[in-house]
């Protein structure tokens, strides 16, 4: 897996994690090992004209993707899917900051990072939120993902609940 972390933020963020955690899953998507991912984390001002450019939506969002090869998770009958760009992943650590603090269960900006890269990673491979059935997997799928890593790394404490939108 080609994985590429940017930080052009000016915010110190685990990279090793986000790197690890987008890795992840990859894997448990069973996508092929050889595809491509870029993740580029940014301040809130560049999130803020990406938001506005291809959202049409005012000031910053925590996490935005951008899907290139339209690769899906393979059927049940195939073993993986084809290799091919997956598209660019762009996180706000400003943002994420921020939600960390109000989630429900309050965590670090990192674990809002961690946990937002498995969104992006879930709407290049073809999943929403817009209906409510659609919410349920995705965010059920996203929590089995984030609770699968952190289990592997023996990491204690409750997972960051969902507070993307």
């Amino acid at each position: 897996m080609s994985i590429d972390v940017n930080n052009e933020s000016g915010t110190e963020v685990d990279e090793q994690a986000i790197l690890d955690i987008a890795r992840y899953a990859l894997a448990r998507m069973r996508i092929h090992p050889l595809s491509e991912l870029s993740v580029i984390v940014v301040d809130a001002g560049a999130m803020e004209q990406l938001h506005i450019q291809w959202m049409d939506l005012p000031g910053p969002t925590d996490v935005m993707s951008f899907p290139m090869d339209e690769l899906r998770p393979p059927s049940k009958d195939e073993e993986e899917a084809p290799q091919g760009l997956l598209g660019d992943i762009v996180l706000c650590p400003e943002v994420a900051a921020k939600q960390g603090t109000e989630a429900p269960t309050q965590h670090s900006m990192d674990e809002e990072l961690q946990l937002l890269t498995v969104h992006g990673v879930l709407h290049l491979l073809g999943y929403d939120h817009e209906e409510p059935d659609e919410k349920a997997e995705m965010f059920g799928l996203q929590a089995a993902i984030v609770d699968g890593w952190r289990a592997e790394r023996g990491l204690t404490g409750p997972s960051p609940a969902p507070t993307v939108s």
